[in-house]
């Protein structure tokens, strides 16, 4: 009986001490909040069960559930089933203390590790120029699997931006992390039209309560370093809250454009575009044996005090685009889009999204490594002569200034933004110094055109060159824009 009472007391007494570390720990997070200015949308906070309550009351919910039934002789309950399984995968349960006191702490030291970060608005700062009460969508291009951190470190003064994340994370411990953080999951290529209306309603119920999202345009990673098409499944998910002329006003896009010195997976990438073009990809255990190598190298380097970062990690934000704005012009051509059949909607809401992806395309910062790879791109030949590559890269640099192109303003002149972009290009083994030249090694070549392909379509009169030397194959095209 004694023991029995020491364990209750013991079990009290834990019970007490975390409920006051965990109001502590919610107390500094929330001192951080306040600190940074950041804004955190109240819907944000709301717990899951209410949120869930809230789309299984929908009624197009409820309609798209007699329909699946009706369509493939299933009981109703039975397909009020498979609706929670979908609302538990898809819906986030943000927690202010994992974001601002774990999250962003832990994002700023990889980042910090890895890259010099730079972050600017291309025009007036959009905070600046946006209402309070403004529904934000940031639509940004789509690099790496280190965006997600990047943005959200970025713009962690401003927002708590929630994203839409593939199947890819839905792994322990990715998916309790990216849901903790306000994510919400997406099955992409999954046509049934039951678990769509599930996802619409809940993108257009996020939209209503004004919660900031972050949407990656082409709706994946890129393979061979260009701008993909446009998709366009999310985007008309949200405009379709645009159809309340209250909240219509409030909504505005903002473009982003993201750029690299070093891609943490461009091999990877490119292993994956090789396989679509019907090319076998090594072997897993190659696969682990380079993975081993690469932790092993840098570990060595790390040792020996011999460490250097991954060069830039660079985001421009664009100026906002009034979504009310957007209808109206289209009103007066095309009519009100909501009015339309569905087919003409998507046409109206693609010609939305390639005009901001054409934003972003123009946005897209040159880093280092970037305008060195399309300045060797750019040459004939596996040798070029250390004056050769830096008198186009300085003729390249002209170009994207007359242009207003985003040219990574810090890196000194010419000869010292070779230097940081050489840095790079040596320690990877990319190129090597030759006598008064450096020599591309066998097999980098698809690196090289990766890094070029980001900038080839800022520069002009050198870009059609950069193009027509590329070395990987094009990707299929006639991809479907949607979801």
């Amino acid at each position: 009986m004694t023991w029995i009472l020491v364990g209750g007391l013991l079990a009290a007494a834990v019970f007490a001490i975390g409920v006051v570390v965990r109001r502590r720990a919610v107390r500094h997070a929330l001192r951080t909040v306040h600190r940074t200015r950041s804004r955190v949308e109240r819907f944000k906070l709301a717990r899951k069960r209410i949120v869930r309550e809230i789309l299984l009351a929908d009624p197009e919910i409820a309609a798209a559930v007699r329909d699946h039934a009706e369509e493939n002789g299933v009981a109703e309950h039975r397909v009020w089933k498979q609706v929670n399984v979908y609302i538990d995968e898809i819906v986030p349960f943000f927690n202010i203390l994992t974001y601002y006191r774990i999250g962003l702490v832990v994002s700023r030291l990889l980042l910090n590790f890895f890259y010099k970060v730079s972050a600017e608005y291309a025009g007036s700062s959009t905070q600046s120029t946006l209402p309070r009460d403004a529904v934000v969508i940031y639509l940004m291009n789509h690099r790496s699997n280190a965006d997600y951190v990047l943005v959200g470190y970025v713009l962690s003064g401003r927002v708590a931006i929630s994203y839409a994340v593939g199947e890819w994370a839905r792994v322990f411990p990715l998916e309790y992390i990216f849901k903790s953080f306000g994510a919400y999951f997406i099955r992409r290529k999954y046509r049934e039209k039951l678990y769509h209306t599930v996802l619409e309603r809940y993108v257009q119920l996020i939209t209503r309560n004004g919660v900031t999202q972050g949407i990656f345009l082409e709706g994946g990673l890129s393979r061979d370093g260009k701008l993909g098409k446009a998709k366009i499944g999310l985007l008309d998910y949200v405009l379709g809250a645009a159809r309340d002329p209250v909240l219509r006003r409030r909504l505005y896009i903002v473009p982003v454009a993201i750029n690299y010195d070093r891609v943490l997976e461009d091999r990877s990438l490119l292993r994956e575009l090789d396989a679509r073009e019907g090319r076998r990809r090594p072997p897993k255990s190659a696969q682990f044996a380079e993975v081993a190598r690469y932790v092993w190298w840098n570990l060595a380097r790390l040792v020996a005090r011999r460490w250097k970062r991954y060069g830039r990690a660079s985001v421009v934000i664009g100026d906002p685009l009034s979504v009310d704005a957007w209808l109206e012009s289209r009103a007066g051509t095309a009519g009100d889009i909501f009015a339309s059949d569905r087919a003409e909607r998507l046409a109206q809401v693609q010609t939305l999204a390639d005009a901001a992806l054409e934003k972003i395309a123009a946005l897209v910062p040159v880093t280092p490594v970037s305008l060195a790879c399309a300045a060797l791109q750019s040459l004939d030949g596996d040798f070029v002569t250390h004056a050769q590559l830096v008198e186009r890269m300085s003729d390249m640099r002209d170009v994207l200034r007359e242009l207003n192109a985003r040219v990574i303003h810090r890196e000194g002149d010419v000869e010292e933004i070779f230097d940081r972009a050489w840095r790079m290009l040596s320690m990877r083994r990319i190129l090597v110094k030759t006598g008064s030249g450096y020599t591309l090694l066998p097999g980098n070549r698809p690196l090289i055109s990766y890094y070029a392909n980001s900038v080839a379509h800022l520069l002009g009169p050198f870009a059609d060159g950069v193009r027509a030397r590329d070395s990987l194959p094009a990707l299929a095209a006639g991809i479907v824009n949607v979801l």
